[in-house]
């Protein structure tokens, strides 16, 4: 089990359990991280999962590969890993028993392409990039992306593992019927990266939260929510609770920061910082997490979460393939 990843959902599930009384006053500030720097080609992603995803973009960047390729390519690893329980092929159903998935891709063009409630299909963002190139449309969505993603070519398969279907089971006989908004899974694959020629891209991919209400999408499939990508700037990518990335527009806001001078660590701080005023008081605020990715059209990359738990890996043509704890603005006492 991926341990880092793992323990970002657990000490936000615990909440409850850890405070007595909800607030920020009873949190413990993380000191600052420093940005990073890499020299281009360089690949960014979220989570442990983004060590194996990071080593097969790295395949096509090391060869004079496209960005766009690279970052489609990286995430298909944990898409069909049957133990990447949030991501593709294995992931947690939803409480009706239904494994959903949602991605999008955009490169440095702006063009972009994305799915939602896509069923059936392993690899979501590969169909969103077919809807980018192949459509009109920049998303699609539900039985109109399976019946395109049919056919595009794309076999129709059952994603549903017995060990997520032994999960879903043993949920259903312990809780309650209902949303429990924040207490579950909210964690994806997001990447970004910048190849030899200076073009960027980026990619987001999941199967949601773990036991959603059929029908949940979250910031993965959308574009200046969970992903944004200018070529004149840089990207961003968010990862967990969803819902708050979109009600803050939260990639968008990291690259309009960099534009305006804010360096991609600096420029994560602040959305971070955003999303916790927007949310102090908000129903969601008990058990939220999220963690941003920045990288700027320079090689320059920055991390940041709300609470600690959050990691990421990262490679370039100086720096080997690495997990790194991102820096956070609030730990458990």
């Amino acid at each position: 089990m991926e341990k880092g990843r793992r323990s970002f959902i657990k000490k936000s599930a615990l909440a409850t359990g850890l405070v007595s009384t909800f607030g920020f006053k009873t949190m413990a500030k993380a000191a600052k991280p420093k940005a990073g720097k890499g020299k281009k080609p360089l690949v960014i992603s979220t989570w442990n999962h983004g060590i194996e995803a990071n080593e097969a973009a790295w395949e096509v960047l090391s060869k004079q590969g496209s960005a766009l390729d690279a970052v489609e390519i990286g995430v298909k690893v944990p898409e069909a890993d049957p133990t990447v329980r949030s991501v593709g092929y294995g992931g947690f159903p939803d409480r009706d028993g239904n494994v959903t998935l949602d991605a999008c891709i955009m490169d440095h063009r702006s063009e972009c392409g994305s799915v939602a409630f896509l069923q059936n299909i392993k690899h979501p963002i590969s169909v969103a990039r077919k809807v980018m190139e192949e459509t009109p449309h920049v998303m699609i969505v539900g039985e109109g992306a399976y019946r395109f993603a049919i056919d595009q070519g794309f076999p129709h398969e059952d994603l549903l593992t017995k060990e997520s279907e032994s999960d879903w089971k043993k949920w259903m006989e312990e809780s309650k019927y209902h949303p429990v908004i924040n207490f579950e899974n909210h964690d994806t694959i997001g990447m970004l990266a910048l190849d030899e020629a200076g073009y960027i891209a980026g990619s987001c991919t999941t199967s949601g939260a773990a036991w959603k209400m059929h029908g949940r999408v979250g910031d993965s499939p959308i574009i200046g929510g969970g992903l944004f990508i200018d070529g004149e700037v840089g990207g961003a990518v968010a990862t967990g609770l969803g819902e708050a990335v979109i009600r803050t527009a939260a990639a968008t806001v990291v690259v309009e920061l960099m534009r305006q001078g804010y360096n991609p660590q600096a420029a994560a701080e602040e959305a971070i910082d955003r999303i916790m005023k927007k949310h102090q008081n908000h129903r969601d605020m008990e058990y939220l997490q999220v963690g941003i990715l920045a990288l700027d059209i320079k090689g320059n990359y920055g991390a940041y979460g709300i609470r600690s738990g959050f990691n990421y890996a990262v490679q370039s043509q100086e720096k080997a393939n690495e997990l790194i704890d991102a820096g956070f603005r609030l730990k458990w006492d």
